[in-house]
């Protein structure tokens, strides 16, 4: 009896001491979790003790995993950095899982997951990869399907205040079976950007009436972009002693001259169909679906747009415009060279920016901020081309996301999923929106700390909180395989840049070559859903006297310039956006 009460009375007493050391370690974890939201997320729109919430589940559904080294990959920009060196350290101290965000570039990003998808050999336990490969996602059958995950070997371990509602970009990384692969965890869009003080100046705008008979504001069509690029390149020419330009582009035979054509510069002239996101049945590429979402051709003797006269027209364009008006060094500068250019001071505009250059336009010293760092430039919407209609979409928006493989192992991608949502969780989205200024969630967009860094921002809060934004979308479903066909751009394209061929032979030679990837695909039974079934080829004349795209040439492409002043723009933005 005695020998039976000791043992009952040591069972309690460690009873009592596991239930210590479970309630030191909930305590332990609280700590841990006040001090990251006093230290690094202050701003949210959670309370505070809501963030803290957020961070011990985190805590708590990591525990499985503690102790394993996980591995992620995005490419280097600033909101991909401060995922590395903020939130990824955050993250292994709150969790116990050691976890290495690694930062490389693009084309290695896309490298690295496409040897996963084809070796079955894990590389990476999550990769943030665009949404323009959202058409090769929902084919090869190797991603994981996020939405079924959630629903299954992820329903433990999916945030309870994930919140998809409030993501706005989630509609790019949804496949046409409305399922989710890619969980968007930044974004930014290709805008029109130009020096508001310029425009602004009386004697620029009674110069500029004088010659073209209209008022200097922000163009709504590309013969007023023109323009204005003449303008202040050939006409005004200097500006307090230093020679400007009316226009900024990049023109080296690089993979990121890709990007500033597929990137829908095809589109903003007018090429494809209406429908938002992507343009149905012709897309931004150029490509052709049929009604089961099968890609039938890119070329228009197959139905397909990408060498269609919008197309040439768009290119000659860019082409004409690079010479022109822009700096001499323009045409040897790749993406991330050109980028910084006007925050020099000497060019006037640009219609094909990107917003994520925007942090890089914003520090108080530089000759495009005043004094007291507010910008001296704006952002507006991209001008549109002669074969735009309503119901298009106006422009490109990149929205990175989170993407995963079922060649890595379930518990590691689990890991990693949950540093996924640690990313755009609303405890550090609004402060991860304030380091990179690549906002995904509305509530941040809409929250009382972006309304106070709006007139920082040069339009970029008022931009997101319209819902014209909705019209800037990435690439489509359309494209069976984007890492074998997107540097097709730049191989086909650069000979039209550097003038060595004519823009109509780059694009024939370009929607070729991605009508024979698209039939090897088809032949060699690739997909199981959704795989290219092409056309036969036909006369190109027969889809040109058909409705929609591709369309016919125009007698007039650059019909009379139109503008519109910027403050009564942003007025009818903001009145659009409102939520009251």
């Amino acid at each position: 009896m005695k020998t039976t009460t000791m043992r009952l009375s040591l069972l309690a007493a460690g009873v009592m001491l596991a239930c210590g050391s479970v309630h030191a370690d909930e305590q332990d974890t609280r700590a841990i979790a006040e001090r990251l939201v006093d230290e690094h997320f202050q701003e949210s729109t959670l309370t505070r003790e809501q963030q803290i919430e957020e961070l011990m589940w985190f805590a708590k559904a990591a525990k499985p995993f503690q102790g394993m080294e996980i591995n992620t990959v995005a490419e280097g920009l600033t909101t991909h950095v401060y995922e590395r060196d903020v939130l990824a350290e955050a993250f292994s101290e709150l969790t116990g899982i050691e976890l290495t965000h690694n930062i490389i570039g693009e084309g290695d990003v896309v490298n690295n997951m496409q040897t996963q998808m084809q070796s079955g050999r894990n590389i990476y336990d999550g990769y943030v990869n665009d949404t323009d490969s959202i058409g090769t996602h929902i084919r090869y059958g190797t991603t994981v399907n996020i939405s079924e995950a959630m629903k299954n070997e992820w329903a433990d371990y999916t945030l309870p205040t994930l919140d998809l509602d409030d993501f706005m970009g989630l509609q790019y990384g949804t496949g046409p079976d409305g399922s989710v692969y890619q969980l968007p965890t930044q974004q930014f869009a290709n805008l029109y950007w130009f020096r508001y003080d310029w425009f602004q100046r009386e004697d620029l705008q009674n110069q500029f009436r004088d010659l073209y008979g209209y008022d200097l504001g922000v163009p709504t069509n590309w013969t007023a972009y023109e323009d204005i690029a003449e303008f202040f390149t050939e006409h005004v020419g200097e500006i307090d002693g230093t020679k400007v330009y009316g226009h900024m582009d990049y023109g080296r035979r690089d993979p990121s001259l890709g990007w500033r054509f597929h990137d829908s510069w095809l589109s903003m002239a007018g090429m494809g169909s209406p429908g938002v996101p992507f343009g149905n049945p012709v897309d931004d590429w150029g490509i052709r679906v049929n009604e089961q979402s099968q890609p039938v051709g890119a070329s228009v003797s197959r139905g397909g747009a990408t060498n269609s006269p919008a197309s040439v027209f768009a290119v000659t364009k860019m082409v004409d415009w690079l010479d022109k008006y822009a700096p001499p060094e323009a045409s040897g500068m790749t993406f991330g060279e050109a980028g910084p250019v006007p925050a020099q001071g000497n060019v006037a505009q640009q219609i094909f920016w990107y917003t994520a250059f925007t942090a890089d336009m914003t520090a108080p010293d530089l000759p495009v901020t005043d004094d007291e760092g507010n910008p001296k430039w704006r952002m507006a919407p991209s001008p549109t081309g002669p074969y735009w209609e309503e119901g298009m979409k106006v422009g490109y928006q990149d929205v990175g996301a989170w993407t995963f493989f079922d060649s890595t192992p379930e518990d590691r991608r689990t890991a990693a999923w949950l540093f996924a949502q640690f990313t755009v969780s609303k405890t550090v989205s609004l402060e991860k929106l304030l380091a990179g200024l690549t906002p995904i969630r509305e509530s941040d967009v809409f929250s009382d700390k972006m309304t106070e860094m709006a007139p920082k921002l040069g339009g970029l809060v008022e931009f997101y909180r319209s819902p014209n934004a909705a019209n800037w979308t990435p690439s489509s479903t359309n494209v069976p395989d984007y890492p074998r066909m997107a540097p097709l751009w730049w191989q086909n394209l650069a000979p039209a840049v550097s003038g060595d061929i004519a823009p109509k032979e780059a694009l024939d030679n370009l929607a070729r070559d991605l009508d024979s990837i698209m039939s090897r695909l088809a032949r060699a039974k690739v997909f199981e859903t959704y795989s290219p079934n092409l056309n036969e080829e036909r006369d190109p004349q027969y889809w040109l006297d058909q409705p929609g795209s591709p369309k016919a040439k125009l007698d007039d492409e650059m019909p009379q310039g139109t503008t519109v002043p910027y403050d009564e723009m942003m007025e009818a933005w903001m009145a659009a956006g409102s939520r009251e």
